[in-house]
């Protein structure tokens, strides 16, 4: 989710950036050329006020004072400046250079046009720092409410166009600082929202695998997350409260058919001494009480399962296993199948021992009843990475892919396979005891045929 998160704060920030960032720049530059044109308007009307005491062509000291001031300025400033009469035909009553002339198009010659008509020219275009262009200002010389001349100044942009593009650099300076703190801001904020979401998750896969005391603990983030939180504990708390009550309902119920079924399987077993030898119905009366004693003695191990904390220690898995099969190999001789273990000789993982025996037990069990005489059952111990994995392998029928999709479901058997003895409750029950431990099982064909059953533990502590 922060992957996703980030980048969307990211691309906001950024546009919110530039979005102020464009307006600013364009203020600035604007705002350099303001300050350039002011100042162009405030030197021409300066001189329209000198050339207004110029009262012709042969006033020649009034003249020269104002050549001179022209000359000093486009000397100093490096502006071209000229007077230019009102018929373009006279020549200029003073320039710097003496031979600049009024253009025959363009700006300079749109500002010297307005003020002829006794207006101040309007302001010029934009220059932008790539454009090399001058900024022309016009006013004009009036004498008894008459325009008699234009004083008209073309000034070049180059030191304006350094300015703006200073400022330019400062200020996209300070966006990419910004957009840094941004970028910091966002990731604490990415974390403190994902944080509740991340503790949520975690608590949701504890409580998924088994693990039913996890909680989600006080943590920072939004209000929302946090009401979450507190809905989720309570949720678990009455989830756990549920589970409990069916879980001892479960135990309490086998316990108390148990010993009436023990009763009544003693009495059938009474009234068949009574009978022919080989009389059939008691027979099966018989193996059905068998049968639902299994059943019962399952339920209840189910649920103490389940109820019982794991006791976890640091065992040699490999070692249980092979005590395990040396265990079974009298049963697996009585059936004509071949049981052996191979894999490696040590190796440690953390379970609990009890548990773990009594999961390889109902496995190992499982693979003796669907194996046919004359085949195998192999159980091996191998390390894969962080983990210690036992695999029993047999080799009978074997299931479809539909039907490994439901090993483990409750009292779920094959339908191919219902004539052979078992509640559907061994591989549920292995799955319980070694989920509190922080192991699995996990099913898959085995070739050429039979079924591959594997055993998972950690080699770290939960």
């Amino acid at each position: 989710m922060r992957s996703r998160l980030l980048p969307l704060l990211i691309v906001l920030l950024a546009g919110v950036l530039l979005a102020l960032g464009f307006p600013l720049a364009a203020s600035l530059a604007a705002a350099q050329q303001q300050r350039v044109v002011v100042d162009r308007i405030d030197d021409t009307t300066r001189f329209a006020a000198l050339a207004q005491y110029v009262t012709g062509p042969a006033d020649d000291e009034r003249r020269g004072t104002l050549q001179s001031e022209l000359s000093r300025y486009q000397e100093v400033y490096g502006i071209r400046v000229g007077v230019f009469y009102r018929k373009r035909d006279l020549p200029a009553m003073a320039a710097a250079p003496e031979k600049w002339q009024v253009p025959a198009k363009g700006e300079a010659y749109t500002a010297y046009t307005e003020a002829l008509a006794s207006r101040r020219s309007h302001d010029p275009p934009q220059v932008w720092p790539w454009q090399r262009r001058t900024i022309a200002v016009a006013s004009p010389v009036v004498r008894d409410g008459d325009v008699i001349a234009v004083v008209l100044t073309d000034s070049p942009t180059g030191a304006m166009r350094s300015r703006i593009l200073r400022n330019w650099l400062l200020l996209a300076a300070g966006e990419l600082a910004a957009m840094v703190v941004a970028v910091m801001a966002a990731f604490r904020l990415a974390g403190w929202v994902l944080r509740p979401v991340r503790i949520l998750d975690r608590v949701t896969h504890d409580i998924a695998t088994g693990r039913m005391k996890s909680r989600v603990a006080a943590a920072g983030g939004p209000p929302e997350l946090r009401r979450l939180a507190r809905s989720f504990n309570e949720m678990a708390d009455n989830v756990e409260e549920v589970l409990d009550q069916q879980r001892a309902f479960v135990a309490d119920a086998s316990h108390q058919l148990r010993n009436p079924l023990s009763a009544l399987l003693l009495r059938i077993e009474l009234l068949g001494l009574e009978l022919p030898t080989g009389h059939e119905e008691v027979g099966k009366v018989r193996e059905e009480g068998k049968r639902l004693a299994s059943v019962l003695d399952d339920l209840l191990g189910l649920a103490l399962a389940e109820h019982a904390e794991a006791d976890l220690a640091l065992t040699d898995i490999a070692a249980l296993a092979a005590e395990r099969v040396e265990a079974w190999l009298p049963v697996a001789i009585r059936e004509g199948v071949e049981l052996d273990y191979t894999g490696v000789v040590a190796v440690t993982g953390w379970a609990d021992p009890v548990a773990l025996s009594s999961a390889l037990d109902a496995i190992v069990d499982n693979a003796l009843k669907f194996t046919p005489q004359g085949e195998s059952v192999c159980v091996s111990t191998e390390t894969r990475g962080e983990s210690v994995a036992v695999t029993v392998a047999d080799s009978g029928p074997g299931l479809t892919d539909d039907e490994i999709a439901r090993i483990g479901d409750r009292f779920w058997r094959s339908p191919r396979h219902q004539n052979i003895d078992g509640s559907g409750l061994g591989l549920s029950i292995a799955r319980v005891l070694l989920a509190q431990g922080g192991g699995s099982l996990s099913y898959a064909p085995n070739d050429p045929r039979g079924l591959r059953v594997t055993l998972t533990v950690p080699r770290t502590a939960p």
